[in-house]
């Protein structure tokens, strides 16, 4: 070691043409060769620091550049140069960016001499890399051991540490003493602390305050506004940025900034004058930029010109083929995203977790399930199964494709479960209706201190409403508020839905006024709530309410209030809630369209209904069907039928409910041929008939009086004839009066629906009709037997801008008692006329 120290002494002494490369003996890895008639050891001691730091911002040829920069530090420290403090500042910096800490570290507390950049880099060191308390320690060494002035640099790094500490409004007031406040450095620091610390008022107020900006000040602040949620305020900056400081021109980041802000407002005019200004700026994008741009027109439903822009992409990375498959997922064009995900397998490169869990959503929709167990066997070769969305996804995708097995083998392979996984299983018991194994999943959940969220009670909810399970949604009702769960959107709408199903409208309300933020979706759950109970005018005063809450009814708010107006089959109402939706602009709405159409044709006025459908620009096969089945219903077969024909022409396939109108409109009519000739032109359309068409055929060989051919058609059904198609034979038993077919078609259907109460009343007609009072009552006392109730007959009237609803026998009615004075005198009147009471409907009216 001697000899090789006099050697390298002997050998800086000498002359330039002398030197020999020593980095040959002391360096086992090359370096960089020197430029053409250049020494390696400079001829003076003087130059030798210049050198050597050349060669440290060499880029090293080695693929370990740690050991590179080792060896370069012996190198240094052998020629004599280790208290260098040039050179040591420029190792602590090459250090930090190989990752090595420790080293830097070491070489710093071994300084001889430290200056303001050496405690400068080592406070961005530890900041750089997340080591926020040790940085802040640094400089607090540096404030107690240095005589020199805190710069710029220094207090950039400390701010940038203390976005993980609650220091940073005193570094704050440090900068504010030393006077560096207006510092465009210091100021951006401190612009992305206050962003990041969730303070973007202040964030602001320091933005304004500094005099000059820089296109990172721009984008700092923009990019604030972003993650804030505050895009409206990000995009007001950028017309500022580029009104005010025409030297700035944005960049990539500020770029990506504004644009994220369109996707996320789904402004898609201001996205494309920012695509557009691009363009004409001629501003150098990269491909960052474009990856946004594919994000913004995908979240704006601009899908294909997404792939368009996609496909122009020379070099995609991973984050281009992720965010075209995830905009694929996101608007529903599943089959699209698994085409694509293979493709970016075929071109050999490796799909990331967002990518994965992207397709795997996919295929959940659309119950891929072979797909979908070729997307978990790669995560598993990727090492990706670990990922919370990764694990989610693959759940979700079992459980949506009927594989709840899978699903729980799934789960329970994994080890560190989470709230997450545990939503995501419950939510698939939940969905296949398993009220046991999700209940004993939200068990175990508790037992492993697991605390359930709203995700949670939504899942249980939603099953407890499926199975109209009261008590049950009770007890999870009481669980939310045993958990401190807050009544938020959707757990609030959840329980107005359970209560609104198990005929408990007063108890929905309740949930409703308790809530103290509601959506439009909240709403819905209370209309709908209404309606499927029959408080038709409850639903129509709601809506006074919700105008004046302030909030802006949707397509599925109209869709209530017009099913409230066609059961009320109330033509007033139906064209007020018409009018509102002409002056909120949703008359194009083909949804609304069939419900208008519907509730017109309800309330008697097919003038309005055939309007309505005229005017319908996109009509699709539920537009042709509710018109058919309208016509059907109110006895206008030919019309029906037209309205079939019109279809056909205009090249619409009919599926199941139309078939169902067209038999139905036959059978109204007796077209007995032209109801066979559609019943066998079923399987030309690809439509197996079902138990609705089979009933349809039955009655239409009822009223034609054809009821051997109608008692043959149904012995030849290749599937079981349910009870409706019973029903419709014994229906036309009793206007024929064929007793014995009648009683044979009535034990049929009660046979086969035993709780059903149409059987026994049709019958019990049938024996009245021939007088056969005996068996009359042997049917009332096997309805009594059996439990069966008739449900009341119900009628209403609307008078003076008000619905009378009647039940029958029902004296609930505030004039009631004149009502049935007055009815009285009108049945004492018609016997004075002679006209004897109907025998036949005396069990129904009873």
């Amino acid at each position: 070691m001697r000899q090789f120290h006099k050697h390298l002494t002997l050998n800086l002494k000498h002359t330039h043409k002398q030197h020999p490369n020593f980095f040959s003996i002391a360096l086992p890895l090359p370096l960089t060769k020197p430029e053409k008639n250049q020494s390696l050891i400079p001829p003076k001691r003087r130059t030798t620091t210049y050198f050597f730091g050349k060669i440290l911002l060499q880029k090293p040829i080695s693929q370990n550049p740690i050991l590179y920069y080792k060896q370069v530090h012996a190198l240094i420290v052998l020629c004599g140069f280790q208290s260098d403090t040039f050179l040591s500042n420029t190792l602590i910096s090459l250090y930090s960016k190989a990752s090595n800490l420790r080293y830097a570290r070491t070489l710093f507390d071994r300084m001889s001499e430290r200056n303001l950049i050496s405690w400068s880099s080592m406070v961005s060191v530890y900041s750089q890399h997340g080591y926020c308390e040790e940085a802040l320690m640094v400089f607090i060494d540096f404030t107690r051991k240095c005589n020199e002035s805190v710069n710029e640099y220094i207090l950039a790094s400390v701010i940038r540490a203390c976005v993980g500490l609650d220091c940073g409004e005193q570094v704050h007031g440090l900068v504010v003493k030393y006077g560096l406040i207006c510092d465009v450095y210091v100021g951006t620091s401190l612009i992305d602390f206050y962003s990041k610390r969730g303070g973007i008022d202040e964030a602001r107020l320091v933005f304004d305050g500094l005099v000059e900006k820089t296109a990172v000040t721009w984008t700092t602040m923009i990019t604030g506004y972003v993650k804030s949620g505050r895009s409206e305020n990000s995009l007001e900056l950028f017309n500022d940025m580029k009104e005010s400081d025409v030297s700035v021109i944005p960049d990539r980041y500020v770029l990506s900034g504004v644009l994220s802000a369109c996707a996320n407002l789904k402004f898609i005019e201001g996205g494309k004058q920012i695509h557009a200004y691009v363009l004409r700026r001629d501003i150098e994008v990269d491909i960052s930029v474009i990856n946004v741009l594919v994000d913004l027109y995908t979240k704006c439903g601009r899908v294909k010109a997404a792939r368009k822009l996609f496909d122009l992409i020379e070099a995609k990375n991973i984050i281009s083929w992720t965010t075209m498959i995830s905009g694929y997922m996101q608007n529903s064009f599943d089959k699209e995203a698994i085409e694509l995900y293979c493709e970016m397998n075929r071109l050999c490169l490796k799909p990331d977790s967002f990518a994965c869990s992207s397709v795997l959503t996919a295929c959940s929709s659309l119950q891929a399930l072979e797909q979908g167990k070729q997307i978990h066997a790669y995560t598993i070769k990727a090492n990706l199964s670990s990922d919370d969305f990764v694990r989610n996804s693959l759940i979700d995708m079992y459980a949506k494709s009927d594989s709840l097995i899978d699903a729980r083998r799934t789960f329970d392979s994994m080890t560190d479960h989470n709230v997450i996984l545990y939503n995501a299983m419950i939510e698939g018991y939940a969905r296949q209706e398993k009220l046991f194994e999700a209940f004993d999943l939200v068990n175990t959940m508790r037992l492993r201190s697991f605390k359930p969220n709203q995700l949670t009670f939504v899942s249980l909810l939603g099953v407890s409403a499926a199975l109209f399970a009261l008590k049950l949604s009770q007890q999870i009702h009481a669980l939310v508020f045993k958990f401190g769960v807050s009544l938020d959107l959707f757990t609030g709408s959840s329980l107005i839905d359970v209560y609104s199903k198990c005929s408990l409208i007063k108890d929905a309300r309740c949930v409703f006024e308790e809530m103290n933020e509601k959506d439009i979706v909240v709403w819905n759950a209370m209309f709908f709530g209404y309606t499927q109970q029959s408080e038709n005018e409850e639903a129509l005063k709601f809506y006074l309410k919700l105008q004046l809450s302030g909030q802006k009814p949707n397509d599925f708010t109209f869709a209530a209030l017009i099913t409230a107006a066609s059961n009320l089959a109330s033509l007033q109402y139906g064209r007020q809630v018409h009018n509102q939706i002409i002056k909120i602009g949703l008359d194009s709405d083909s949804f609304l369209a069939n419900a208008l159409a519907d509730m017109y044709a309800k309330c008697g006025n097919f003038e309005d209904s055939s309007r309505t459908f005229s005017f319908t620009k996109l009509k699709d096969v539920v537009s042709w069907n509710s018109m058919i089945s309208n016509y059907a219903h109110h006895g206008k077969a030919e019309e029906a039928l037209k309205v079939f024909d019109q279809m056909i022409k205009e090249g619409i396939q009919p599926n199941f409910v139309t078939l169902v109108g067209v038999l139905s409109a036959c059978s109204h009519a007796g077209l007995v041929e032209e109801g066979l000739r559609h019943f066998e032109s079923m399987g030309k359309f690809g439509i197996l008939p079902g138990t609705e068409h089979y009933a349809c055929m039955v009655t239409l060989f009822g009223r034609a009086g054809k009821l051997s051919e109608a008692k043959e058609f149904i012995l030849k059904m290749p599937i079981k004839p349910a009870a409706i198609v019973w029903r419709s034979l014994l229906s036309a038993c009793r206007i024929a009066g064929d007793v014995e077919l009648g009683k044979y078609a009535a034990e049929m259907a009660i046979l086969t629906d035993p709780t059903d109460s149409s059987a026994y009343i049709l019958l019990s007609n049938i024996f009245a009709s021939k007088g056969m009072w005996k068996d009359v009552r042997r049917i009332r006392e096997r309805m009594d037997f059996d439990k069966v109730v008739k449900e009341p007959g119900r009628s209403w009237m609307e008078l003076n801008n008000k619905v009378h609803v009647f039940l029958a026998r029902d004296k609930t009615h505030c004039e009631s008692s004149q009502i049935y004075s007055i009815l009285d005198d009108l049945i004492l009147n018609l016997k004075g006329f002679g006209y004897p009471c109907e025998a036949t409907t005396l069990f129904v009216n009873d």
